[in-house]
């Protein structure tokens, strides 16, 4: 029999799992499609336009530079303010009407090719063009392949069409518009990475200590029942029940199958309306979370244990401690103030906490039993990750996994199954964010070897425990360094964090000569006392 909290906390595990990534955002957009050739070689990068209305400092906006044309400025100081202009032809196809003096000029895309409008644009006289796209999505601009003429000296820069239409209007209405371009770096390393770091590593780190601490007392306590050979034993033992869930193998593979499933259900009904339901599972979650932490924190200090252990009967939920519906009502109001304020700049606390306590409770509900079933569970998580943040674009022409887990096409900044921390020290801002996956996958085998650790009694160098919680905290390390090497870009966690911690597993296993013994029996058993009388009989 498995608790209420431990139904719910399984039914959010399925949904946890579907994203397992880092993500910081990408700026520099490596395009191995679009056509390189000498004068047109220059990667995509984001373009920031921050502009002037009469001299009054205005909206900022975000462009894409071209595959053509100069590089454009890094820092802000650096770049100059420059007065806008419209084009006349607003196509700029053919030579502007109106006479330029280094502005920047504002042109429509369509009627010729983009090099052709940089080069009409450069010989006017402007310092720079930016081309309104007819849509409010960027897009990439490349030089044709028939096109000679691509040694252009000005900078050329797309705007989406609400940005483009927005400056028109101003420079219409007698508005003297100015604006910087420039497209700043992003720094190695920001400090939301070192903080999102210590979060993933510190929730394993409790999440291992309790379910490790769980195992112990429930293992002293049947020591002690197997001394007295109690009935009370015999008939717990015969009830079966259990506080948690072991994985299976079959449970492992179908697990992983299901969640690609669902991974391609959020990509194909990614909506508004369906981040709405995955709020709501996320907060049903993360109040069993908070709760089932909030309660074993309080159970810890003397003027709350005798409310933890006197309990009450509740209809449908069966019997509940006086504790546990004193806090429910705490955590029910949180998770509908963060579900409510979940926009507000501040809410990725409130995320992170639900998140945290969430994947807390289900460390301690969901174990695996053996190395085995670990391996299998993990090697799965490790083809899954990889094959939708990498292979998925040969289908879908796109990542499902980065599409799904910034939220594209819903009009949300993501769904809510990951950690996420502000990138405060970043010029593009945004998030630096992990996955549920890449934190619960690892952590079921890290607190697997404390667990077999303390059942065995293994001192902390003797043990699992220490390697494998190093070699967590190693692959997400390098992680993030490939995040940073490949300037932003999504990666897939599960590619470095499963060779560091399910390798230093198995070889330190091999190693020791208790590989076998780690891979089928698991933690050690308390053996039945009925099976020992019988045993005794025999002898």
């Amino acid at each position: 029999m498995v608790s209420l909290g431990a139904t719910c906390a399984l039914c959010c595990s399925v949904f946890i799992m579907l994203v397992t990534f880092s993500l910081a955002g990408d700026i520099v957009h490596p395009d191995n499609i679009a056509p390189r050739r000498p004068g047109c070689d220059n990667n995509f990068v984001l373009v920031k336009v921050p502009t002037w209305i009469d001299g009054v400092e205005s909206c900022e906006y975000v462009g894409v530079g071209a595959r053509f044309g100069p590089t454009l400025e890094s820092k802000e100081k650096h770049a100059n303010h420059t007065k806008v202009a419209i084009a006349d032809p607003p196509d700029c196809c053919s030579k502007p009407k109106n006479k330029l003096t280094g502005e920047v000029i504002l042109v429509h895309r369509g009627q010729c090719s983009f090099t052709t409008k940089a080069n009409i644009a450069e010989e006017a006289g402007a310092s720079a063009i930016l081309i309104i796209n007819y849509r409010t999505e960027l897009f990439k601009m490349v030089c044709e392949q028939n096109e000679t003429d691509v040694d252009i000296g000005i900078p050329a820069v797309m705007l989406p069409q609400d940005a483009g239409e927005n400056l028109e209007n101003h420079i219409l209405n007698k508005s003297i518009v100015s604006v910087q371009l420039y497209s700043p770096l992003r720094p190695l390393v920001d400090v939301a990475e070192v903080f999102l770091w210590l979060m993933a590593v510190g929730t394993i780190l409790c999440a291992s200590y309790w379910s490790a601490w769980t195992a112990r007392e429930s293992s002293i306590e049947q020591e002690k029942l197997l001394k007295d050979a109690s009935d009370e034993y015999v008939n717990a033992d015969n009830a079966g029940y259990s506080a948690y869930v072991e994985i299976s193998t079959a449970a492992a593979i179908s697990f992983v199958l299901l969640a690609s499933c669902f991974l391609v259900m959020l990509y194909k009904l990614m909506a508004s309306w369906f981040i709405e339901v995955l709020v709501v599972l996320f907060c049903i979650g993360g109040v069993e979370g908070l709760q089932t932490c909030l309660v074993a924190l309080l159970s810890c200090f003397r003027w709350f244990q005798q409310p933890a252990q006197t309990f009450v009967k509740v209809p449908f939920f069966g019997a509940v401690s006086y504790l546990t519906v004193a806090v429910t009502p705490f955590c029910i109001v949180f998770a509908v103030l963060w579900g409510v304020y979940r926009r507000v700049s501040f809410a990725w606390i409130g995320q992170d906490i639900l998140g945290i306590t969430l994947i807390i409770t289900v460390l301690q509900i969901v174990r695996i039993p053996n190395l085995k079933v670990g391996t299998v569970l993990l090697s799965c998580a490790f083809l899954y990750d990889i094959f939708w943040v990498f292979v998925s674009k040969w289908w879908f022409h796109e990542s499902v996994m980065i599409v799904v887990a910034r939220g594209d096409r819903s009009g949300e900044d993501g769904i809510p199954m990951l950690l996420k921390i502000p990138r405060l020290f970043d010029p593009w801002g945004g998030y630096s964010i992990i996955g549920f996956g890449d934190i619960i996958l690892p952590g079921l085998l890290v607190a697997f070897s404390l667990r077999y650790d303390w059942l065995a009694k293994k001192k902390l160098k003797e043990g699992y425990f220490l390697w494998a919680m190093t070699a967590y905290g190693l692959g997400l390390l390098i992680t993030y360094v490939a995040l940073n090497l490949m300037d932003g870009h999504g990666q897939p966690a599960l590619l470095y964090i499963v060779p560091f911690t399910l390798g230093t597993f198995l070889s330190l296993g091999k190693k020791r000569g208790e590989l076998k013994v780690l891979w089928t029996r698991g933690e050690p058993k308390i053996p039945c006392p009925h099976i020992q009388e019988d045993q005794s009989t025999n002898q």
